[in-house]
């Protein structure tokens, strides 16, 4: 999710189709349940007073979100154990915990709206700060280290692949040049370039010119992508039988990752034209969404941030290599 000019609301996106979807998985008794995506804790708060023998595990790599979810989740006690990890480290977060499996799992892809909340983070062109962008504020390179340092030819990749911006090698020329004069460090600067770099008719239709630029920086920053494709393995390989996974992403980007990643273990594996399925060649997953899902249009009024959601979801119905 990028950043419009609207104050973000805190409010867990789709809260309710989310209550309902992993409410068959969670009823049993102790039954797990991994948010990885902790964030403010809205959407765990929730399942958690909705099931009162649920344990939670919850991850995060901003400790500010764990620390803050942490006040608001204290009322379950014991219930709730929160790790400061990234969600492609849950397979040996669960393995520490003593845990085999998850019954459910959720993610809330993207920046968080405390995120986005923060000035001094610099996620959201709409006000001058620092050229940040990680998710983890000790760890790795800032979007500054991104603009200043990678050669025209990397920023345009990033620009192109992240943001899907049709302007990268304008824009990667025109950066190259500026932080020659002087280095970047806070967003008005840049946001001001891009505004200058976008012509003026994609600055009419496309939304705003930085856009696309900040939400690229912020995917390479914190690897975003290269985590996902590693972590939906690594999730749908511990989620048990019966188990269900839901997972909310916000630009097309995460979305095609999640789709291909449910739809390869949704389908069965015995080649076509035979009678009947072959002993463990038939699908892992059942889908329990018709493609994408998005949020009502009373739900966009009373929250931008889910104007660009769009939910998958399945239940885990075989081990791998056993027929359904």
């Amino acid at each position: 999710m990028t950043a419009d000019d609207h104050p973000v609301a805190h409010e867990p996106v789709m809260l309710d189709r989310i209550l309902a979807l992993l409410a068959p998985a969670l009823d049993a008794t102790d039954a797990v349940l991994v948010d990885a995506t902790l964030g403010l804790g809205g959407h765990a708060d929730a399942l958690l007073s909705a099931h009162p023998s649920l344990r939670l595990v919850g991850l995060d790599r901003d400790t500010d979100a764990l620390a803050r979810s942490g006040e608001r989740l204290a009322r379950h006690g014991d219930r709730v154990r929160l790790v400061h990890a990234v969600y492609d480290t849950m397979p040996a977060v669960l393995a520490e915990l003593g845990l085999s499996h998850a019954d459910g799992i959720l993610f809330d892809l993207g920046v968080s709206s405390m995120q986005l909340d923060q000035r001094e983070r610099g996620f959201s062109y709409a006000r001058d700060a620092p050229l940040d962008m990680r998710m983890d504020a000790g760890a790795g390179p800032t979007a500054a280290d991104v603009l200043n340092t990678y050669p025209v030819g990397e920023l345009t990749r990033v620009l192109r692949e992240y943001g899907e911006e049709r302007f990268a090698h304008r824009i990667a020329k025109v950066v190259a040049a500026e932080r020659e004069r002087e280095p970047f460090t806070t967003s008005a600067r840049l946001v001001q370039l891009l505004y200058d770099a976008v012509p003026a008719a994609s600055r009419r239709t496309g939304g705003h010119p930085a856009k696309r630029t900040f939400q690229a920086l912020r995917i390479e920053v914190n690897g975003e992508l290269e985590v996902l494709r590693r972590a939906l393995p690594a999730a749908l390989d511990v989620l048990g039988i019966g188990g269900r996974i839901v997972i909310e992403s916000y630009h097309s980007l995460e979305d095609r990752m999640v789709k291909r990643a449910l739809a390869e273990r949704a389908k069965s594996r015995t080649p076509p034209g035979l009678p009947v399925e072959l002993p463990g060649h038939g699908p892992e997953l059942k889908l329990l969404t018709r493609g994408a899902e998005q949020a009502s249009e009373a739900e966009i009024a009373r929250n931008q941030r889910a104007k660009s959601v769009k939910l998958r979801a399945a239940e885990r119905i075989a081990e791998k290599g056993v027929a359904a």
